[in-house]
């Protein structure tokens, strides 16, 4: 019946091409086509400091958008599918919010916004999707004064709700312990999930604050023994360490509850210290101990399936006391539900003051290590940041390449949904010399990929928005197949065109 439908559409389509003295020189036919590959390929932007984007707080709107638009040109032809922009960086926001005011770090002045009235976030995914990268936005929770140049706005967390702060060295910091804290950022993350178009929803490793060290022995960063003896006083158990983590685990579970009750396909990321504990696996002996010093359980919150992927951030060489590939296959050891394990590789590190020796070709070693201890929908990775790639460390771009010849789409996530989106249905026109496609609508796909066949070789060409309406193919290749992909990347059968 399906095949029925497409061909009547098809026939239409081409009748009416025809009529306004456009060729139609492509039918509908059954073709076996392969899978498109899948792998998860991104890159941090972050805001912090300007480290990436904007480059510095006085730029004018216009400036900010072409940097961004060369990030995302650079990205697409790096061959990244995704972009991991940090739109919360201390209780702020890069994004009209009427919960937090716009970040110091866009404008130079906090509860200031672009000039022009343009809205970053909105900017930002409507960009990466023209060029089919998914843009996951990244929260910091729990941070809420970064740097003392940041004059607080009057509706600033740390102005309205000052009790709920603890000093961290010279940062403050909203503490987890505080009920009010902790639905705040879940709040603001519910809020963007709503409000847009995001592919997902990302946090870091910033929990509890890290610890500072004083004699060679680690000392925690803030006092928060008033909270803890409330805590007491209403007759809680636990001891310090052990309470820590609850109000953390409380956090990371409820803020997977609240997105998944909000818009259940939205991907939800947690990027922790690559470490859970020294001894894990044995042949990693030292290191933070990110379970007791920041209060991170992360292996109990991907145990419980508390996210749909998981970024740990192991940022050390493969030969190194804390070996990567050790350290990833522990992870997927771990990895009880089967969730996504797409690591953070340190490419910034590359011929840096921090790893003064590492080359390019580590990062592409470390990507090689994802596929071989791939999670079972498909390996990934994460670079930070994509400063490394902007300035070509080591030749980084050009190995990039290499390492992602084939193009990919990011892995399905079937524990979301499993339901297949409508059929692509297409209307193929030539026009001088090119293949234009026009689309009908489907309201179950988000995304469209696009293969062709040359001779034997079929190619994943592109991704584009299932919104957009048409798409123009360079030249007239032998075939063409269309699927559209779900909101939790599931593929439709491909739809298949071939010259006649």
């Amino acid at each position: 019946m399906v095949s029925l439908i497409h061909r009547v559409f098809l026939a239409c389509v081409i009748f009416l091409g025809a009529e306004s003295g456009v060729r139609a020189e492509y039918t509908s036919v059954k073709a076996s086509v392969p899978e498109p590959k899948r792998e998860f390929r991104a890159a941090w932007i972050a805001t912090v400091h300007n480290l990436d984007w904007p480059s510095t707080c006085t730029l004018s709107p216009a400036q900010q958008r072409a940097e961004m638009i060369a990030l995302l040109d650079l990205a697409a032809a790096t061959g990244l599918n995704a972009i991991i922009f940090q739109v919360r960086t201390e209780c702020d926001a890069f994004y009209k919010s009427s919960l937090e005011p716009w970040s110091f770090f866009l404008t130079g002045k906090m509860g200031t916004g672009p000039s022009d009235g343009y809205d970053p976030l909105a900017f930002t995914i409507q960009e990466a999707h023209k060029r089919g990268i998914e843009l996951h936005a990244w929260f910091n929770p729990f941070r809420a004064s970064a740097t003392e140049r940041s004059v607080k706005s009057s509706n600033h967390l740390t102005r309205t709700h000052s009790s709920q702060m603890l000093a961290s060295g010279s940062m403050k910091w909203g503490n987890p312990a505080s009920d009010l804290v902790r639905k705040r950022a879940i709040d603001v993350m519910v809020d963007v999930t709503k409000r847009y178009d995001v592919d997902g929803i990302h946090i870091d490793d910033y929990f509890y604050p890290y610890p500072k060290t004083v004699g060679g022995r680690t000392v925690d960063q803030f006092n928060d023994s008033a909270s803890y003896q409330a805590y007491r006083a209403k007759g809680g158990k636990l001891d310090v360490r052990d309470w820590r983590r609850s109000n953390i685990n409380t956090f990371v579970s409820g803020l997977y509850g609240a997105i998944k009750s909000t818009r259940a396909s939205v991907d939800v990321g947690i990027s922790p210290f690559g470490i859970w504990r020294p001894g894990f696996p044995s042949t990693v002996k030292a290191g933070l101990d990110a379970y007791d010093d920041i209060s991170a359980d992360s292996r109990h919150w991907l145990n419980e399936g508390w996210l749909d992927y998981f970024s740990p951030q192991l940022y050390w060489r493969i030969e190194s006391d804390q070996n990567f590939t050790s350290l990833h296959r522990w992870w997927s050891i771990e990895n009880k539900k089967g969730r996504h394990l797409w690591p953070g590789i340190a490419s910034s590190r590359i011929l840096s003051s921090e790893d003064k020796g590492r080359p390019a070709t580590e990062s592409i070693r470390q990507i090689d290590v994802t596929r071989q201890y791939a999670s079972p929908a498909g390996p990934g990775h994460l670079h930070w940041s994509i400063e490394a790639i902007k300035k070509d460390r080591g030749g980084l771009r050009t190995k990039l390449r290499t390492a992602y010849a084939e193009n990919a789409i990011p892995p399905a996530s079937p524990w979301l949904g499993s339901s297949a989106p409508g059929p692509v249905f297409v209307a193929p026109a030539e026009r001088g010399g090119n293949l234009t496609l026009t689309f009908k609508p489907e309201p179950s796909a988000r995304w469209r990929v696009i293969q062709i066949q040359n001779g034997n070789q079929w190619t994943t060409l592109r991704t584009i928005p299932a919104a957009q309406d048409t798409f123009r193919l360079e030249g007239t290749p032998s075939t063409v197949s269309i699927r559209h992909v779900g909101p939790t990347g599931i593929l439709s059968l491909p739809t298949v065109i071939a010259r006649k």
